[in-house]
């Protein structure tokens, strides 16, 4: 991890409550320059209240425009950003047999958990390569992406498929200086849901024991569940596999401070 004589620039999503403010808070201890994202400029207040020094930017980032303006903004504003956590997520609690919603509320989740995340690397890691510098970009997914959970099957699918589609920006990643971590958390007992009770582990100590880890030295960051033998050894396997599987056809990868080129 980068020390207080080597300054990062740190952009969090998700970032006004729960494991996003919680890695800020350690981001900032650290001597980083950190700045979060949310949509409710009332809970940014009070983060940086809670945290002096931090930055904040409102959005929404279930929208594609937000995402684009957040991304003027870290050019202009950023333009050393060097860490991304990617963090922002929603999790509607309720049984596909009694998913009744209308399409819109079910289409936010998806584009909040998927979309956004997907969208904003599009966005950010030409910036992170233009610079030239050694820089990290975090996906926090979910342990539910790896055992889907019935009582979110929504939230689990689009958790895997952003599992899915961090192996390949690993992949697309691999010749440059950026390196892709995925933060994969089991519950933890943040207000992910919404109102109402909620269960798993403490997210301080949750907090504690992966920030260490974000350093661009480990692609996979787990705690508890997510990091005992049998499911690391699960993700062994998968990447083996993986690394097999791609070699069979050659696809373009980035190039250090430049995009895409023939590998």
């Amino acid at each position: 991890m980068a020390t207080r004589e080597t300054k990062r620039t740190v952009l969090i999503t998700g970032g006004s409550a729960g494991i996003g403010l919680g890695l800020a808070a350690r981001y900032l201890a650290a001597g980083h320059r950190v700045t979060v994202t949310g949509r409710d400029p009332h809970k940014l207040a009070a983060a940086r209240e809670q945290l002096p020094g931090l930055e904040t930017f409102a959005g929404d980032i279930a929208d594609p425009a937000a995402r684009e303006a957040l991304a003027t903004h870290a050019a202009k504003a950023m333009p050393r950003l060097d860490v991304v956590v990617s963090n922002a997520g929603i999790q509607r609690r309720v049984s596909i047999a009694e998913d009744t919603a209308p399409w819109f509320q079910v289409q936010n989740e998806i584009d909040i958990l998927l979309a956004a995340p997907v969208h904003l690397s599009r966005l950010l890691i030409p910036q992170l390569l233009e610079h030239g510098r050694p820089s990290v970009y975090v996906n926090v997914t979910s342990g539910g992406a790896f055992n889907p959970q019935p009582f979110a099957p929504l939230y689990s699918a689009a958790k895997a498929a952003l599992h899915s589609y961090t192996v390949n920006l690993r992949h697309a990643l691999r010749a440059t200086g950026c390196r892709v971590v995925e933060l994969i958390p089991p519950a933890v007992a943040t207000r992910l849901a919404g109102p109402g009770p909620n269960h798993g582990a403490d997210p301080q100590e949750f907090c504690d024991t992966v920030f260490p880890l974000l350093n661009g030295e480990h692609a996979v960051v787990g705690f508890g569940p997510t990091a005992q033998s049998d499911f690391t050894a699960r993700l062994t396997a998968e990447h083996n596999a993986f690394e097999a599987a791609s070699q069979r056809f050659g696809v373009p990868l980035y190039a250090p401070g430049a995009g895409p080129t023939a590998h």
